[in-house]
């Protein structure tokens, strides 16, 4: 199991000083991030596409380029490019530039997002949400299959044999799949034989069982081979010295969050109590100290089974610096030996 971090670059209130983090600095602190987790170890870092005011990641592209340059092993990704709103065209020549920057250290993982801003943001009609995807799915994996193209859909005007440059260092830039919770996604995944990431941010991970095992059904119906068929997870999470101080500190930027979220999509602001169901061992957060969180991302592993990736959100609106620096090293000295030593 590969273990790492995602971010969504949220803009921060110093939860010591209640003075916001300005924008210069929340970005100089996402590489301080992404360069500690590539030194203690870790095996991932992964960075969002949002279009609202509380996220930095508008261009997730740029902040990735950044990150290379500064780091040696970790691999690298999107989390997710919101492929629906994109050029097809141009996300593969930015992802296959950063594969070069990186050293092949580069993943793409695709979706629909899971707000809408960018629709009208680029011009383009949420009614066609779902055909969006797909087409522009299908132009980015021909793309990645061959380097002149002739293509036609009804979203993009078409290709007539024109070569897409950069080629990446890798053989085949690897393209991932991000999910939320639909049959249709995990359906569509498994089909194509692209590996799967799947977004938890709630309930029991085990839940998801049933449409992690339809993902590899599909696959498996469609002659993918199984090594393929690789699922990734990206749920929230966070690290401390013990689990009562990592929930404490999580939680006044968790609720805040989704209070926020609660009012613009119709429901009531989060509890305290609610939260702590989460962090519970059936829970979805991975939040704790070292050996729980170990222990809950076997427990999902084995409940899944298998995941291949696993990606804590960690960032968080009400969280200092040195203390989210802190649980990044945790995470990587203290979180992944357990896991390697346990599955080998």
């Amino acid at each position: 199991m590969l273990i790492g971090i995602d971010s969504f670059v949220s803009t921060v209130t110093d939860p010591v000083t209640g003075v916001d983090v300005s924008p210069v600095d929340r970005v100089q602190h996402l590489l301080e991030e992404v360069e500690r987790a590539d030194q203690v170890g870790l095996d991932t870092y992964g960075i969002g596409e949002h279009h609202r005011p509380e996220y930095m990641d508008s261009a997730p592209a740029v902040l990735l380029a950044a990150a290379a340059a500064r780091t040696r092993t970790i691999r690298l990704n999107s989390a997710v490019t919101v492929l629906s709103a994109a050029d097809p065209v141009r996300v593969f020549q930015e992802f296959a530039t950063l594969d070069l920057i990186s050293h092949g250290r580069i993943d793409l993982v695709v979706g629909r997002g899971s707000f809408t801003e960018a629709f009208p943001l680029f011009g383009l009609d949420l009614k066609d949400y779902d055909t969006l995807f797909a087409e522009k799915l299908e132009l980015l994996l021909q793309i990645r299959g061959q380097e002149r193209v002739t293509w036609s859909g009804r979203h993009r005007p078409p290709l007539t044999g024109q070569g897409v440059y950069p080629r990446p260092l890798q053989a085949q830039l690897p393209i991932w799949v991000g999910v939320g919770g639909t049959p249709q996604s995990f359906v569509r995944a498994g089909l194509l034989g692209l590996p799967l990431m799947v977004a938890i941010i709630g309930g029991e991970p085990a839940r998801f069982r049933p449409l992690v095992d339809l993902y590899r059904e599909a696959g498996a119906q469609a002659g993918h081979d199984p090594d393929q068929l690789k699922v990734g997870l990206h749920c929230f999470g966070f690290v401390g010295d013990t689990s009562q101080q990592a929930a404490d500190d999580f939680y006044p930027g968790w609720a805040q969050m989704f209070t926020k979220i609660g009012r613009e999509r119709g429901f009531g602001p989060p509890s305290r109590a609610q939260y702590d169901a989460m962090c519970a061992p059936d829970g979805a957060f991975l939040i704790g100290d070292p050996a729980t969180v170990a222990a809950k991302a076997l427990r999902i592993h084995q409940d899944l089974g298998g995941v291949h990736r696993l990606s804590l959100q960690m960032t968080n609106v009400r969280l200092a610096h040195d203390n989210l620096l802190h649980g990044i090293e945790l995470l990587g000295t203290g979180v992944a030996p357990i896991v390697r030593e346990a599955l080998g």
